[in-house]
């Protein structure tokens, strides 16, 4: 939740409608802050594989970035954990240097993430889709069973911090049915405007008005053998 105040004298001044902006500032706020408590619930999974065979997080070097070869091996741990993909196949078609697509889960990984992908053998960009009709937003490409979908939100961890001796990036790969989201009916989020002279003696010239925020939301993993979490270094 949050909010933002506007003064009487914005409000005159500006030619802009100034409520509806906040709304769309506060709209954007709401959407990275609800994805980022997800995010962190999701990271929190205990399936885990780390890039060049480390046996840690610390123990993650400058150069264990991730290679074609551990993509499959995350396939094939979410396999044996019997995990249902969450996309169909994508069919061929008679475009040009178009790829049919194979039944899928899901990896969200961060940009800096993608520069490796992209260089990888296998990989897929979007471009080359036979059937763009079910790309979904942020995709950019696949590799083996995995649709990758980019997020700059992506968990990552900095050197800087205690968690890792290099920045760790850690990619998300979902199966079917690996979380949830729950929202109380009508209540998910609101926006709540209090207009000029609505304060009464706490603001006894009406000089201030005040647009904000609040949500109920829970994320929940429903099932850690449906998800994995793939931790490496980037190269960027």
């Amino acid at each position: 939740m949050d909010y933002i105040t506007i003064t009487d004298v914005v409000d005159y001044e500006s030619i802009d409608p100034v409520l509806t902006e906040a709304a769309q500032v506060l709209g954007e706020q709401a959407a990275l802050t609800l994805d980022t408590l997800a995010r962190d619930v999701l990271c929190a999974g205990t399936t885990v594989q780390y890039s060049d065979n480390r046996a840690n997080r610390y123990l993650i070097l400058a150069s264990s970035l991730p290679a074609a070869n551990e993509y499959r091996e995350a396939v094939a741990t979410l396999q044996g954990n019997n995990a249902k993909k969450i996309t169909n196949i994508v069919n061929p078609d008679t475009g040009y240097l178009t790829s049919p697509i194979n039944a899928a889960f899901i990896g969200i990984v961060s940009p800096k993430t993608l520069y490796t992908l992209k260089g990888l053998t296998g990989w897929v960009p979007v471009e080359q889709y036979a059937n763009k009709a079910d790309v979904m937003q942020g995709e950019a490409g696949a590799l083996d069973e995995i649709r990758f979908v980019v997020n700059s939100q992506a968990k990552y961890w900095s050197a800087a911090t205690a968690s890792a001796a290099v920045e760790v990036h850690a990619d998300l790969i979902l199966g079917k049915d690996a979380y949830g989201i729950s929202r109380i009916s009508g209540e998910a989020l609101k926006n709540i405007v209090k207009p000029l002279g609505s304060g009464g003696t706490n603001d006894p010239l009406d000089q201030r008005s005040t647009s904000g925020w609040k949500a109920t939301f829970i994320t929940k993993i429903l099932n850690d053998n449906a998800m994995l979490r793939f931790e490496h270094s980037v190269a960027i």
